[in-house]
């Protein structure tokens, strides 16, 4: 799977060891920064990954800050981006099954590494269930476009 990730400086240290994770675990991954921890504004970042998976449509996207929020909410305001906050593999296998997400978002101050790579884990093995599914996503794509 082909991942874009970015954050900003409230998760460099997570976004770090997400990187070399799933490089590790056979990803290609594409890091769009930043790549020090000065303070950096994360919609910017959020725009970076969300163009570069909407140009990109067999890729998925990683965003990353303090809590995760303002990196979805930024997101999410991308028509054919749905991004999903999540806190556990749960949260994460649902976005993928019912959401047909292809952001995944979380917060470097909320989840450490242990539940980020179960967040990953089950994100990547996860996939879109369709069926009465299907409908629900297609009015979420309609709306603002």
């Amino acid at each position: 799977m082909k991942f874009y990730i970015a954050t900003d400086h409230a998760g460099i240290d997570l976004k770090d060891y997400t990187v070399e994770l799933l490089k590790e675990k056979g990803h290609e991954v594409i890091d769009l920064g930043p790549f020090s921890k000065d303070r950096v504004d994360y919609p910017d970042y959020a725009i970076k990954v969300c163009e570069a998976v909407l140009a990109d449509k067999s890729s998925q996207g990683i965003l990353i800050c303090g809590s995760g929020i303002g990196m979805s909410m930024a997101a999410n305001r991308h028509s054919g981006i749905r991004a999903a906050l999540c806190h556990d593999a749960y949260t994460a296998t649902v976005a993928r099954g019912h959401n047909d997400a292809n952001v995944l978002c979380f917060g470097e101050r909320v989840v450490g590494k242990g539940v980020a790579e179960s967040i990953l884990d089950a994100w990547i093995e996860g996939s879109f269930d369709g069926g009465r599914h299907t409908g629900r996503v297609a009015k979420i794509e309609k709306i603002n476009s």
